[in-house]
């Protein structure tokens, strides 16, 4: 007995004041002896004081105390039990329904309400029709939504909200354009909807028809969908026309709408405007803050968002693991040229990296691939290669191919091939094109030209179109097969004036004076300790030939052309469709300490740059 009291206490400890109050006269009943088991819950009873009230008949009573203590699926069974259950009752349980997203039961709710002959009003109605549209039965909601003798303005709103969010535009148009009224709210959802659903121009349409509706009037989250949808199109008039709108009627000191503001105007191509909007924000969040460093990272001004990052870091709001992974790419892709004054960012992207680690931050996938760049392009061979190990190990995620063959790169550039070649030999998938390209790579700087024929028919059969697969061998069999090397080009902007150059290009105007400058500048660097590199000229032709033949690569000739059209200490800047050769490379390292110039070349893979004698990637690339 003693047991009995304290399951009733516990029960009447879950209700309310009110309803243990008046539970607490039945505590005669609980001292009877055991009642018949043949009531509803004969055999899953949770506590005696339910199982006394359905034996009662007091079972409005005991769904009341169910639905108190969140029980839906016992209090949807045990209406089943009553005849005419009030439009409390019923409200109670569809509230309970929603609260669970339980279809099942809301619908047994609904089925029972007909079956009782009790007629909805509108808000009971309103509240299923909640419940079928957040889970995601529109079907069921519709033809409640049709069957309605009434509706107000929450049975549009769910319905159109709920046609939005799924996607269902056309039908959720239909619905809007039948409406006897609309208000704001139906404005913004229509708008927000079809923005979510990739139709800007759908969404921009219905935000201009709105504005001519004489009784709306546009809140900070209409006004941000519409520069959404201007942001996709994009359309930079249109979000000037938002923006003008925004400052009349007011919503301009909202960080929403500022939020909005800025990525409109960055989306759209103005990143002053974007910058001058970022800058005039009070409550500036980190997603702010990475949105507007990314956009100059996208955008190709890489001194601004460091610089931004630089600030962000000050201002002690914490970065995310997506802000770390578009520094520590912008990092990997664009190290050197002159960026900052820490001395080239691969170095800043290897402490940034721990930095992220410090706080905490979950490195992912991508991050990996921007640290194991960053290593192999600084020389950090162990370093990488401990990253490698920690992806697994450390962090427990998956290897991916790009991890792989970023490593690879990393070794082979070492010429440590032997844990090349082991770590292919482990790897759980087959190697890609990437990563022989990589091997190979390699293999041409250290003259490995065993592992070069195997990386190169491996290459090969992959991508028989590759031009890096030319090794001897193979280019004869690409040459038979009519295969086309990628021609090689370089380009520089002189006086606004861009001039390209081919491969022993005598097209230009001043040809001749780029010739004999360079043969002069050969003899030169020989003095000073010049070797031209022929191992990797592939024709067959003899040893002079092949240095003639180094000589006048494009990127060489682009270097002489801005030397002899600039004033002394120019800096000079040649872009290149490939990767750099060895030997253009080393040459280039010899004439910027020969001209006294700054030399930067951005080929395909990296930028480069020469000073005194030295290049930025320290030899890695």
């Amino acid at each position: 007995m003693k047991f009995l009291n304290f399951k009733v206490c516990h029960s009447l400890s879950q209700l309310s004041p009110k309803r243990a109050f008046a539970y607490s006269s039945q505590k005669s009943q609980l001292n009877k002896p055991p009642l018949s088991q043949k009531t509803f819950f004969k055999s899953n009873t949770k506590d005696s004081l339910i199982s006394r009230l359905c034996e009662n008949n007091n079972l409005k009573e005991a769904i009341d105390i169910l639905c108190e203590q969140k029980r839906l699926r016992e209090a949807v069974q045990l209406l089943d039990q009553i005849d005419r259950p009030t439009a409390l009752l019923y409200s109670n349980l569809i509230k309970l329904c929603l609260q669970h997203r339980a279809f099942e039961e809301g619908k047994k709710v609904h089925a029972h309400t007909k079956a009782s002959g009790f007629v909805p009003g509108v808000f009971i109605c309103n509240r299923l029709l909640d419940v079928y549209v957040k889970c995601g039965s529109l079907g069921n909601a519709q033809k409640l939504f049709d069957e309605m003798g009434e509706r107000d303005l929450c049975s549009w709103n769910t319905m159109i909200s709920g046609y939005a969010k799924m996607g269902k535009l056309v039908e959720s148009r239909k619905l809007f354009d039948e409406m006897p009224k609309r208000d704001n709210f139906f404005w913004t959802a229509m708008i927000s909807g079809n923005v979510h659903h990739d139709q800007p121009k759908e969404a921009l349409e219905l935000y201009q028809m709105m504005l001519r509706h004489e009784n709306s009037k546009s809140n900070k989250f209409m006004v941000s969908s519409a520069l959404a949808a201007s942001a996709a199109i994009p359309t930079l008039r249109i979000g000037k026309e938002i923006h003008g709108y925004i400052m009349r009627i007011g919503l301009d000191s909202d960080d929403v709408v500022w939020s909005a503001l800025s990525d409109m105007y960055g989306k759209c191509g103005s990143i002053e405007e974007a910058r001058c909007i970022f800058d005039k924000m009070v409550d500036r969040d980190v997603v702010s803050w990475t949105a507007m460093i990314g956009r100059y990272f996208e955008d190709g001004r890489r001194e601004e968002g460091f610089a931004l990052f630089s600030e962000l870091m000050r201002s002690g709001i914490r970065p995310n693991e997506f802000t770390f992974a578009g520094v520590l790419n912008a990092c990997a892709d664009h190290a050197a040229e002159d960026l900052g004054k820490q001395n080239g960012q691969l170095n800043e992207a290897l402490k940034f990296f721990e930095l992220l680690l410090k706080l905490g931050t979950q490195p992912d996938h991508i991050i990996f691939v921007g640290v194991l760049s960053a290593c192999t392009h600084t020389g950090f061979v162990d370093k990488g290669i401990e990253y490698f190990h920690s992806i697994k190990e450390k962090h427990g995620l998956t290897h991916t191919a790009d991890h792989y063959a970023c490593t690879i790169d990393l070794l082979a550039r070492a010429g440590r091939f032997g844990e090349a070649e082991n770590i292919i030999s482990k790897m759980p998938m087959k190697p890609d094109k990437y990563l022989w390209a990589s091997l190979l790579g390699g293999c041409r700087i250290h003259g490995n030209l065993g592992l070069a024929k195997r990386a190169a028919e491996a290459l090969f059969e992959i991508e028989p179109k590759n031009p890096a697969t030319e090794v001897a061998k193979v280019r004869k069999a690409m040459d038979n097969k009519g295969v086309v090397k990628k021609l090689g080009l370089s380009w520089i902007e002189i006086k606004r004036e861009v001039h390209v150059f081919l491969v022993g290009d005598k097209s230009h105007p001043k040809s001749d004076e780029i010739h004999n400058f360079l043969g002069k500048l050969s003899k030169r660097m020989k003095e000073e300790g010049y070797v031209p590199d022929t191992n990797f000229v592939l024709r067959d032709v003899e040893e002079e030939q092949k240095e003639q033949n180094l000589s006048y690569h494009s990127e060489k000739l682009a270097v002489a052309f801005g030397i002899i059209s600039t004033p002394p200490g120019t800096t000079i800047k040649v872009f290149k469709n490939l990767r750099t050769c060895v030997d253009c490379h080393t040459a280039i390292k010899f004439i910027s300490k020969i001209v006294e110039r700054k030399i930067i070349v951005r080929n395909s893979n990296r930028f480069h740059t020469f000073k005194d004698g030295s290049c930025s990637c320290g030899d890695y690339w």
